[in-house]
């Protein structure tokens, strides 16, 4: 699988030889399972192949499990930067009701160790998980804050199909996601976070100033990425791709100097739609000069005829030419978006 990977970034190194790269993301699963000689040798394959800024920001993600005492250290003694902690709960109970493999005590551990190696570490929380009250969830966030992390990010919790908590849920052995409460939790979540000094610059993300994440604000902004390995995906800003999803078959077709992907080409509608999406999520919001220029007179005028009422009612706000979302909207950022959404033109 690792030549693979160094074979495919050598294989695409054409389609990046105009761009720096300026964020690497080792995510997607759990590659903490790498060995610090396996993530160095893929670093250096990127570095010999493609133009890597001074500094780039260097995430790998992890799980509270897989991150011993010896291993956070190497990781700090390693090129990784940014540690991404997969913590979701500081409850057992929360824990085991979504599968986790690791107990509380491991999240309280991960974090106290990888504090002595690292300035800029991030953990996911969840909400709105079934049986978890307001107060249980205030001393998540309570014992979230007690750590002094400079990020934080917390989901909504999404029950997938064929799980074994859809599966639970279905029969009544627990109850389902309650919307009322998943809202009053993330609202919770907004106004405790802010007190502490916390900037909500996307819906889901929490970042004291100077640590926002890099790698995600490209993702919003629209910037191109390139996704390596089985599964990864890629944009160029009009097309997007996807790898294969089958371990052997990817490797195969690697070794065979094939790229195992999909493709789709972006319609301007698409386009339009992909940016509306993403952008009112964050801070910086959707620019309507940039709508009218990229897309326009007949979509920014679609935007702004659409966005009136949610202005009216005080869940979108207009700020010059921006259109931001506002704290009373933010819970249903996704389902204003969608109604902004381009629908019959092309």
């Amino acid at each position: 699988m690792l030549l693979a990977l160094e074979q495919e970034l050598l294989l695409r190194k054409e389609e990046f030889k105009n761009e720096k790269i300026e964020t690497i993301y080792f995510g997607g699963g759990t590659p903490s399972v790498l060995e610090i000689s396996e993530i160095e040798q893929l670093l250096a394959s990127i570095k010999n192949n493609y133009k890597v800024i001074a500094s780039p920001e260097i995430t790998l993600e992890a799980n509270p499990d897989d991150l011993s005492s010896l291993k956070i250290k190497a990781l700090g003694d390693s090129s990784i930067n940014r540690l991404s902690i997969g913590i979701q709960s500081f409850f057992d109970q929360d824990l085991k009701l979504m599968n986790r493999a690791h107990d509380a005590h491991e999240a309280h551990t991960s974090i106290t160790e990888a504090k002595k190696y690292f300035n800029n570490i991030t953990i996911d929380l969840i909400y709105g998980i079934p049986g978890m009250t307001n107060a249980r969830w205030e001393d998540n966030i309570a014992k979230a804050l007690a750590y002094e992390l400079p990020h934080i990010s917390s989901y909504a919790l999404t029950v997938e199909p064929k799980t074994a908590l859809k599966s639970f849920i279905e029969k009544g052995v627990i109850p389902d996601v309650n919307d009322d409460i998943t809202q009053q939790q993330f609202e919770l979540l907004l106004d405790q976070l802010e007190a502490k000094g916390y900037i909500n610059y996307e819906i889901s993300n929490f970042g004291k100033k100077g640590y926002f994440s890099n790698n995600n604000t490209a993702y919003w902004q629209g910037k191109k990425y390139m996704g390596i390995g089985p599964s990864a995906h890629s944009y160029d800003g009009v097309r997007r791709a996807w790898n294969i999803n089958n371990n052997s078959k990817y490797i195969r077709s690697i070794q065979q100097n094939i790229l195992p992907y999909e493709e789709e080409k972006l319609t301007k509608k698409d386009r339009y739609n992909e940016y509306i999406m993403t952008s009112l999520r964050t801070i910086w919001g959707i620019s309507v000069d940039r709508v009218r220029t990229e897309f326009g007179n007949s979509y920014s005028d679609y935007l702004l005829q659409r966005s009136d009422k949610y202005i009216t009612e005080d869940l979108l706000a207009m700020k010059g030419n921006t259109i931001l979302v506002t704290k009373k909207g933010k819970f249903l950022c996704d389902g204003i978006a969608s109604d902004l959404f381009m629908i019959k033109l092309n």
